[in-house]
């Protein structure tokens, strides 16, 4: 006895209506517009056929305000897991197109038991927020709803890498779903995220403001710092989380997704020698550096926009992956301040939690003076950084180009915050201070009492620079592990990394450290 057609044919119709979400002809204004509907992004994150989903036929259950007359096709979100290359992703994908993709408690219901997949299997996790926000017509329902979702980010964090795809609006409490995951990506054109709308701001403070002022993708990613990748479009937005996803491991029991087949290649590279400055006040191109420094020059910058004075991302260095943190001289000399402490921090904490070994490159003359900043909390944010090292258990190496100063010095991975290697440049100047700074302090009455005060505090200069700032000072004094040649640079990470891939560290028991928030 075979099924009847009839139950078939209830069943293709059912799905169709689903798969039609607030029906065809919004989603072919969608199109027009550019923008892809819910499942098309979908279908772009994940093989073909390997697409299972959870929950087509839901709907809402609210019985107010009309809507026990309405259906919701999946109210609002399509969910469920396959593969992107290779490798098994849950997601969900909420779809405007269905009541503005309000969340309530089914729509909320969908999301959370797709979190709780992610956690027990250990996948990575893939949000695309397209949301009006809350379902006012269910109260506070959709209230609870919200935190059910924000309540499976914190259990998933530190877990399971989590990326959320900002490509439509993202509104109020609808932003900190986003907000608590490890990447957001928003696309130009069609995203904004706020708390509170041009209009909201106008009636309760008076200030007058537009939607990319607060809202947009390049405020969040150059002056807020909120986001860490903008895209074109849809498509350009998955490629990105798609190449995050490939320098990441599934979970956090996993090893990153290293390459280690083929043998270190110690060959130097002269080219490197090249690139540093004749002058030690004239910048070096730390980008081209970290271009030498690794495989293809293939380096994914995060949050490239935002606090320029320090550079992170991610790359592989003669196939192993990792985490880059490096002092940006071209931009305000390269000093650390408020936000690019916080930058650097987080990363390096993201990087610690998935297994992915760090690779500092110094060239930081200290701390940003200014009263702005001192009364920003500098000491407060640099101590993030401080902690972070100090914190992180992964391979740690560490390569002092030029400047590394004071306090500044140790927030980029001494030895003593826990190096496993540090190597250094012969330009490199390891001091409490700078030699004209610390001249002026300690040859005050000498340089005052020369015949001509400038050419003497020009020689005193010299003479610290040479005496206490050299790598050679604290090479004698074991802070360092070897003085190496810029060209010798790639070589002597690439077999650090290789040497510590096997590390394993334990610290003392406890729920987690007090970081300085």
């Amino acid at each position: 006895m075979a099924i009847s057609k009839e139950l078939m044919e209830n069943l293709e119709k059912r799905r169709t209506a689903a798969r039609a979400g607030g029906g065809e002809d919004k989603l072919e204004a969608r199109r027009k517009k550019g923008v892809m509907t819910a499942r098309e992004r979908l279908a772009e994150l994940f093989q073909i056929g390997t697409f299972q989903e959870w929950g087509m036929h839901a709907d809402h259950d609210c019985h107010n305000f009309g809507f026990e007359a309405k259906s919701l096709p999946g109210d609002g979100v399509v969910t469920g897991t396959g593969l992107s290359e290779g490798k098994p992703v849950a997601a969900f994908s909420q779809d405007f197109t269905v009541s503005g993709g309000s969340l309530g408690r089914i729509h909320s219901k969908k999301i959370c038991d797709v979190m709780d997949y992610a956690l027990k299997t250990g996948c990575p996790m893939v949000a695309f927020n397209d949301s009006g926000g809350a379902r006012i017509q269910e109260g506070d329902d959709s209230l609870s709803a919200y935190g059910q979702v924000f309540f499976r980010n914190v259990l998933l964090s530190g877990v399971v890498p989590q990326i959320a795809i900002v490509a439509g609006p993202c509104a109020g409490g609808a932003a900190y779903s986003p907000a608590l995951m490890d990447f957001i990506i928003m696309v130009k054109g069609s995203s904004n995220m706020f708390i509170c709308g041009p209009e909201v701001i106008q009636a309760v403070t008076g200030q007058k403001c537009t939607m990319d002022e607060v809202g947009s993708p390049m405020t969040h990613a150059s002056v807020s710092g909120n986001i860490h990748f903008v895209a074109d479009n849809d498509a350009h937005a998955v490629q990105i989380a798609k190449r995050l996803l490939s320098f990441l491991p599934s979970n956090n029991v996993m090893d990153p997704p290293h390459q280690t087949g083929a043998e270190v290649n110690l060959a130097s590279d002269p080219e490197m020698d090249a690139l540093v400055p004749d002058a030690a006040k004239n910048p070096l191109d730390i980008e081209k550096v970290i271009s030498r420094l690794v495989d293809n020059a293939d380096f994914l910058e995060v949050q490239k926009e935002w606090a320029r004075n320090i550079i992170v991302g991610f790359a592989r260095i003669q196939g192993v992956v990792a985490g880059i943190i490096a002092n940006n001289s071209a931009v305000k000399a390269g000093t650390l301040d408020i936000d690019s402490s916080d930058k650097a921090a987080r990363f390096i904490r993201f990087c610690n939690v998935f297994n992915i070994p760090l690779v500092t490159l110094v060239d930081v003359p200290g701390f940003m003076p200014g009263i702005a900043q001192e009364r920003g909390g500098i000491i407060r944010h640099g101590a993030k950084m401080l902690f972070a090292y100090a914190a992180a258990t992964v391979p740690k190496i560490t390569v002092i180009l030029r400047k590394a100063y004071g306090g500044a010095y140790l927030a980029m991975c001494s030895s003593d915050m826990g190096a496993d290697f540090v190597y250094a440049w012969p330009t490199a100047e390891i001091a409490v201070m700078g030699a004209e700074g610390a001249v002026k302090i300690l040859y005050k009455r000498e340089i005052a009492a020369a015949k001509d005060p400038k050419a003497e505090e020009k020689k005193l200069v010299a003479e610290y620079r040479d005496k206490f700032c050299s790598p050679y000072e604290a090479a004698k004094k074991a802070m360092i592990t070897d003085v190496i040649a810029p060209s010798e640079t790639r070589a002597r990470i690439s077999l650090a990394l290789r040497n510590t891939l096997s590390k394993r560290e334990t610290r003392p028991p406890k729920k987690h450290g007090t970081i300085p928030l």
